[in-house]
C-alpha cells in the first residue's frame, strides 16, 4: 500500500514539473501588449507658486500711539474713506480745544480793533498784529486736526481686508502696519521658474494649477509677466500667473502650476515605458505574435507618455513594458491591456 502511495506521488511531481518546463520552456513567453492612441502632447515649464492678492495695500500709523478702536475686521469689505481703527488722541484733543478758545478770543478781539482801526483809534500795525495772531491760530489748529486725522487710519479704495494685525489697548509703532487690503484687481498667483526654464515662458501661455486644498481639480490660468530680473541666490524668475474667474483658490495657497509652451494636438501616443533605456527602441509585435525591434522618432515626452514622430501608427501593437531580454524574431503569447 505504502508503495503505491509512494508511486502515486512521484506521478504526480512529474506532472507538475513536465506542466511547470513546458509552460517555462515550451510556450512562449506571456507579454502585454498595447496600441498606440491619439491625444494631446504636451510640453510644459513646472513651478511652485503662491496665491496673492493683485494689489496689496498695508495701512500704518504715521505717529506711535495706542490703539483704541477696531472699527473692521478681515474678511470684510470696506469702502474708500471708512474709519478702520482709531488711536488715543485726547492729547491732540486737548490742544484743539485750547487753540479752538485761543481763535474765539482772538476773533473777538480782532472785531475790536477793527473797529478802532475804522475810527483811526488805533494804528494800522496794532490791527494787523491781531490779524496776525489769528492766522497763526488758525494754522495751529489746521496741523493739529490733521495729525489728529492721522490716527484714525482709513481705507483709501474699495477693498477687503486680507490681514490685521494689533489689539485694542496696544502700543503701535509708527509705520507698523495694522491692517492689508486687496483692491482694485482680482487675485493671481507668483510662481518662481528655474532660469533654466524660463526662456521658455512667454506672456500669454496657457497655466494649469493644480492646489492640495482642491486635489481632484484642475485650474486654468495665464501668464501675464515675467519679471526682467532673475533671483541669483535662487537661480530662478518670478512668474505672474493670472487665474480666471470662480477660482477657488485663496490668498496664501500654495500652487502646482504647469505653463504649457509646446501643445501637438492628436498626436501618436505610447507609454513611456514601453521604449527602451536608449529612448528610442520599441518592440512591436507581427501578425504572428513575433517580436520586431524597431527605432521610432520620439517627441513630447513626460513622466507616463510620449510622442511618437515616426516609426508607428495606430494600427500597431507594442510590448509595453519594454523587456530586454525579449530578442527581434521572438515569438510570444500576447495579452491585451
Amino acid at each position: 500500500m505504502n508503495g503505491k502511495i509512494i508511486l502515486l506521488v512521484v506521478g504526480l511531481c512529474g506532472v507538475a514539473l513536465g506542466g511547470y518546463a513546458v509552460s517555462h520552456y515550451v510556450l512562449p513567453p506571456s507579454v502585454t501588449a498595447v496600441s498606440p492612441r491619439q491625444g494631446e502632447a504636451v510640453e510644459a515649464v513646472y513651478a511652485t507658486g503662491t496665491v496673492e492678492p493683485t494689489v496689496m495695500i498695508p495701512i500704518a500709523p504715521k505717529t506711535t500711539s495706542r490703539l483704541t478702536s477696531i472699527e473692521f475686521d478681515e474678511g470684510q469689505s470696506v469702502k474708500k474713506g471708512d474709519i478702520l481703527a482709531r488711536f488715543e488722541d485726547d492729547d491732540l484733543a486737548a490742544v484743539i480745544d485750547q487753540l479752538r478758545a485761543q481763535e474765539d478770543q482772538t476773533r473777538k478781539e480782532l472785531e475790536r480793533k477793527n473797529k478802532l482801526f475804522e475810527k483811526k483809534f488805533i494804528s494800522e500795525d496794532a490791527y494787523d498784529q491781531v490779524k496776525a495772531n489769528l492766522d497763526v491760530i488758525t494754522a495751529s489748529i489746521r496741523e493739529a486736526q490733521a495729525k489728529q486725522d492721522y490716527l484714525q487710519l482709513r481705507s483709501p479704495e474699495e477693498a477687503t481686508i486680507i490681514k490685521r494685525d494689533g489689539e485694542i489697548g496696544q502700543v503701535i509703532a509708527a509705520g507698523t502696519p495694522v491692517f492689508y487690503l486687496s483692491c482694485c484687481a482680482p487675485l493671481r498667483i507668483s510662481a518662481e521658474v528655474d532660469e533654466e526654464d524660463i526662456v521658455h515662458v512667454k506672456a500669454g501661455q496657457k497655466v494649469l494649477i493644480q492646489s492640495d486644498a482642491f486635489p481632484d481639480q484642475t485650474f486654468e490660468g495665464e501668464v501675464i509677466s515675467i519679471t526682467p530680473k532673475g533671483d541669483p541666490v535662487s537661480r530662478s524668475y518670478r512668474v505672474r500667473i493670472s487665474m480666471k474667474e470662480g477660482t477657488p483658490l485663496l490668498i496664501g495657497m500654495t500652487t502646482e502650476t504647469n505653463i504649457i509652451y509646446h501643445q501637438v494636438e492628436n498626436a501618436t501616443l505610447i507609454p513611456v515605458e514601453a521604449i527602451a533605456a536608449d529612448g528610442k527602441t520599441v518592440h512591436k509585435i507581427d501578425a504572428q505574435n513575433k517580436i520586431e525591434q524597431i527605432t521610432v522618432k520620439v517627441g513630447i515626452r513626460d513622466v507616463k507618455t510620449a510622442e511618437i514622430l515616426d516609426g508607428l501608427s495606430l494600427e500597431h501593437k507594442i510590448i509595453s513594458p519594454f523587456d530586454a531580454d525579449l530578442k527581434n524574431g521572438h515569438q510570444v503569447r500576447v495579452k491585451e491591456q
